[in-house]
């Protein structure tokens, strides 16, 4: 559900650019110093880099001629915390936005804040963590996961409908265009629900700790957590480079519902068209930075081997982006620490 720049204004879009640039910084400011430690730095990496991965595998919605793939914002924050989380779907999207042309760039922050924002520090606190309340057993972590995921998708369906409204796009009129994503966002949000579900329960079968340590912020020290970063950087080596070979080429849940709105509005599917300087330049940016736009060649879109090179490129840099993200938070919580201290 990555929003193109047409779907926006250029107040709309600057104005929450400015929104996830303010929870980025209040994120950072609140984020407690033990919360990312050495050995949570890693899984920070390969979690972030499972979720580029994935968003790279569109799968069918059988019977609407739609797709759609795991947000991973509910993913991420049951296995890092609401900040950690949060802090790693955002390096995600950057990169997809910047190297890779996925979502426009002046809808960067409204791609964070959908995406970002509401599952990882909106849902997880308000719905997810109160569940576990009673007990982390694998019936509570299936229903938090399915809980969050559905309302936490419903949520941001609903708010990109109404950024394109405060947009003035007349091309997508409220009624119409809500009536159509919010049910393709259910459907999507059911299935991405049970593979979210199914990875916690399996993580919290290897290793309950992590589970605990982004519940509770138990400390990880004395933990193994070899295992679960060999499995996750598995998992992004064989979702990116293999399994999104084969995604599907319907359109996803956000791309499908524009098509039908058009469709209704107009007769037959119509392009939202940009017009504006800053449209231009947010453009150029993007063909400037993209060095495997819509993850694949440039020259040659059709070589598969462009989006397996993409799948690999792109988990590698989340890896070390996420990973020196968590490592600068915590140098600099240490140094603030030294310095009261002192």
């Amino acid at each position: 559900m990555h929003m193109a720049d047409a779907l926006l204004s250029p107040a709309v879009g600057i104005a929450m650019n400015a929104v996830s640039v303010a929870a980025i910084g209040i994120s950072v400011a609140k984020i407690k110093k033990d919360e990312i430690n050495e050995k949570f730095i890693p899984i920070m990496g390969v979690v972030g880099a499972v979720v580029f991965a994935a968003h790279m595998i569109d799968i069918t919605i059988p019977g609407t001629g739609s797709s759609g793939h795991i947000g991973g914002g509910i993913l991420l924050a049951g296995l890092l915390g609401s900040i950690p989380a949060f802090l790693t779907m955002t390096v995600v999207l950057i990169i997809q936005c910047l190297f890779f042309a996925d979502g426009g760039l002046l809808a960067l922050g409204s791609n964070i804040f959908v995406l970002g924002v509401i599952p990882c520090l909106i849902i997880y606190p308000l719905i997810f963590k109160p569940i576990l309340k009673k007990g982390i057993n694998y019936k509570h972590l299936t229903a938090a996961a399915a809980a969050s995921v559905v309302t936490g998708l419903q949520l941001g369906a609903f708010t990109v409908v109404l950024l394109t409204l405060l947009s003035g796009i007349t091309a997508l009129p409220f009624g119409t265009f809500v009536s159509l994503m919010l049910p393709i966002h259910l459907v999507i949000g059911i299935f991405e629900g049970i593979i979210t579900a199914s990875i916690l329960c399996f993580i919290y079968k290897m290793r309950p700790e992590i589970i605990n340590y982004a519940n509770s912020g138990e400390h990880l020290r004395g933990v193994s957590t070899k295992t679960i970063i060999i499995f996750f950087a598995a998992a992004a080596i064989v979702i990116g480079c293999v399994l999104s070979l084969f995604a599907s080429e319907y359109p996803d849940g956000l791309e499908w519902s524009i098509e039908r709105t058009t469709e209704r509005v107009f007769g037959v599917e119509t392009k939202i068209e940009t017009e504006g300087a800053i449209f231009e330049v947010a453009e150029d940016i993007q063909e400037n930075t993209a060095f495997l736009p819509d993850y694949a060649f440039a020259s040659d879109p059709d070589n598969a081997a462009g989006v397996s090179l993409s799948g690999i490129i792109g988990a590698i840099i989340t890896f070390v982006l996420a990973g020196m993200t968590g490592l600068i938070i915590t140098k600099i919580k240490k140094k603030k620490k030294v310095g009261i201290n002192a």
